[in-house]
């Protein structure tokens, strides 16, 4: 199944300049992964702490198309120019992880939205996610497959907030939407392990 994710190579394409200059600038990947994740932890806080305001919904989209930037940065930075350690694969899946959910988490404080659905989403996110690295314990190589990979999710979670940035009411729509993609993201961990047992049979 196409996902945003297939996509990454066009992406980095036009990234590649970019991650040059950084290079020279002397930037390392791992600097790059902290600031993507504290901008996370700046977008996820302006949600809970600004809920009903639209302002903080119409940074979410930036906000995630920098992110999906700079995680492609870092890992451009450590493949191409010899730039990877032990802390910075550590600090890239954690980092994910982590900035996931302090992004996820504060749609359920949104009035009128199932905080249950919020909650749901964001600890598929995690498993999905565990269910990648996990593939490579097993001799697969790290899964991932769609159709809610990080890209997608990145995408779904930053059209939400220019909706509601726009001033479209939050209400039983966002519920039924998160649904969706909660259906949508176990149907991501059930092809991750199927397709890692698959490349890992005998």
């Amino acid at each position: 199944m196409l996902t945003i994710y297939d996509l990454k190579p066009r992406f980095q394409d036009l990234l590649r300049p970019m991650v040059r200059w950084l290079w020279k600038k002397g930037i390392t990947p791992n600097q790059i992964t902290w600031l993507a994740f504290w901008l996370s932890v700046l977008g996820g806080a302006g949600v809970a702490l600004q809920p009903t305001e639209r302002w903080p919904f119409l940074l979410i989209p930036l906000l995630m198309f920098i992110r999906m930037a700079l995680n492609a940065i870092d890992g451009m930075l450590a493949r191409e120019h010899d730039l990877r350690s032990p802390l910075g694969s550590m600090l890239n899946e954690l980092g994910d992880v982590v900035s996931d959910t302090v992004l996820y988490l504060p749609l359920g404080l949104i009035p009128g939205v199932s905080g249950a659905a919020a909650a749901i989403f964001a600890v598929l996110a995690v498993v999905s996610e565990l269910a990648g690295v996990a593939a490579v314990q097993i001799g697969s190589s790290r899964r991932y497959d769609g159709p809610m990979g990080k890209s997608d999710r990145a995408f779904a979670i930053g059209f939400i907030g220019l909706l509601l940035g726009l001033g479209v009411a939050p209400g039983f729509w966002l519920s039924a939407l998160l649904w969706v993609l909660v259906g949508l993201l176990g149907w991501t961990v059930v092809n991750r392990v199927r397709k890692a047992l698959q490349e890992s049979a005998p």
